[in-house]
């Protein structure tokens, strides 16, 4: 008995500094933060505790509600990204020359800047962009496209980069998964008489479910705390239309000090990111495990 205490004892000791860690910079701030979700706070003063009082507020609050529902439409970007990354790790895996030269420059989004990102779409979407001139030359508009100044497809071309950024990321887990399945599974299946079509329902995308799992669940966790899109391009216009929940919180508590809005905002969408993360692992989870 002396042995196993003794060992467990080591681990602890050794897992110490890391965990202090996670509760200094982790589980601290998320109970502090919820906690000051119940008061009212502004930095300066101390909190003051007003119950459910902030709740009550953002959900009367019809900002909140177009906000949450941004959040929840910009979930359509989900399936596009997987779909769209999936296809791209199949094309890239292949010994070809030069697919290392593809790989990278797929990938290139992923490393480049937020700031570079927003000066390069945002003269892109410009009414005398590169956009809008492609468009009228190919004959598909007339008239320059407000792509950011509409309101009613501002919050698109947002999504958009969103995809755009998204896509080399996902690609490279799929394509980590695609290539850690046996190739003789292919060679037999393809003995078998098995077509292309036939190999990738039947094998490839069976063998991927734990890597489609992890992707779909980090995929809504992104779109669901989508903000520095919104914040480098739109800030929240125009007329508020491409307000998301976190950019919401942003607004209350950085730039109006009213953090226990914010944080009770923060804490709404935490539900909401955990109830989303509950039904990838129930729909999504590999049924042989």
């Amino acid at each position: 008995m002396r042995k196993p205490r003794k060992t467990t004892l080591q681990a602890y000791l050794f897992l110490a500094p890391a965990l202090l860690l996670l509760v200094m910079f982790s589980f601290w701030p998320v109970g502090f933060g919820s906690f000051l979700a119940f008061t009212r706070y502004n930095l300066i003063d101390a909190p003051q505790w007003v119950g459910l009082d902030n709740f009550r507020d953002l959900f009367g609050d019809e900002l909140f509600l177009s906000a949450l529902k941004n959040s929840a439409l910009y979930l359509l970007v989900v399936p596009i990204i997987q779909l769209l990354a999936m296809l791209l790790a199949v094309l890239v895996n292949n010994s070809l020359p030069g697919i290392k030269l593809f790989r990278a420059a797929y990938y290139l989004p992923v490393v480049t800047s937020v700031s570079v990102i927003g000066i390069i779409w945002n003269f892109m979407y410009t009414e005398d962009g590169v956009l809008n001139a492609a468009l009228r030359w190919l004959h598909l508009i007339n008239d320059p496209v407000g792509w950011l100044s509409d309101d009613h497809i501002a919050l698109f071309a947002v999504m958009f980069i969103t995809v755009w950024r998204g896509i080399g990321w996902y690609m490279v887990l799929y394509l980590a998964g695609l290539q850690a399945i046996p190739a003789d599974v292919y060679e037999a299946a393809q003995l078998d008489g098995a077509g292309r079509w036939q190999r990738f329902w039947r094998i490839t995308v069976p063998l991927l479910a734990p890597t489609i799992l992890l992707c779909s669940v980090m995929s809504v966790l992104a779109a669901v705390k989508a903000f520095e899109e919104v914040q480098i391009l739109t800030k929240g216009g125009p007329m508020q239309s491409t307000y998301t929940a976190l950019f919401y919180a942003y607004e209350f508590g950085i730039k109006s000090l009213n953090f226990g809005r914010a944080l009770a905002a923060s804490l709404v969408m935490s539900a909401f990111c955990i109830a989303l993360a509950w039904l990838n692992f129930r729909y999504l989870q590999p049924r042989d495990r």
